[in-house]
């Protein structure tokens, strides 16, 4: 009897253990599926945005806002992961083409943006991200762009330059959500000078 109470509790002791490992192994190919799920994303997201040209430069510094959602109490909120890049050029204007050349060059300008922001878990996913432009108190130059989607994602925004957009598709203005990426690209108004 008490042989057979001992294999009872040592069988039972085994199976604890065979359970724990699976729990760890389980975990473990959980994060590495969340791992690579994010790497996917990050890969699908820059071959959207295509090839990185030489005026193309990262662009990933967003400023903190304070907001409290009313949803916070169901869903935990967090920032969305994005990745940007601005497209920086020489202007070729009448005066500087009198003042610079191909060897001395004028100073680069940004032309415009390309904002990609990854919202995988979106509890609705049929509910588009917007966006809105606010005037920077601090500074006339600049203005912030608020890009908003819902639970479970925080608002974000950046600060980008006070100058008229190009809404042409011509121009590559692109506002879309597929796939759980949304898409803001825009380049810059060029004025051209005529007496």
């Amino acid at each position: 009897m008490d042989a057979l109470v001992y294999t009872e509790s040592k069988i039972m002791s085994e199976i604890q253990e065979m359970r724990a490992q699976v729990d760890v192994m389980s975990k473990k190919s959980k994060e590495k599926t969340e791992v690579d799920r994010d790497t996917d994303i990050e890969e699908r997201g820059l071959a959207l945005m295509g090839e990185a040209q030489e005026d193309d430069e990262l662009f990933n510094c967003d400023i903190q806002l304070n907001a409290s959602y009313s949803w916070a109490e169901m869903y935990k909120p967090r920032k969305p992961r994005f990745y940007n890049r601005v497209h920086t050029g020489y202007e070729w204007n009448k005066y500087n083409q009198t003042h610079y050349d191909q060897d001395n060059p004028p100073p680069k300008i940004v032309q415009g943006y390309k904002f990609n922001i990854f919202y995988q878990d979106l509890i609705d996913p049929t509910c588009t991200p917007t966006y809105k432009l606010k005037k920077c108190p601090d500074d006339k130059e600049f203005k912030i762009l608020t890009i908003s989607a819902g639970p479970p994602y925080e608002d974000i925004a950046f600060k980008v330059l006070n100058r008229e957009w190009e809404y042409s598709n011509r121009y590559s203005f692109k506002s879309q959500f597929s796939q759980g990426i949304f898409q803001l690209w825009f380049q810059f108004k060029r004025y051209r000078y005529r007496r």
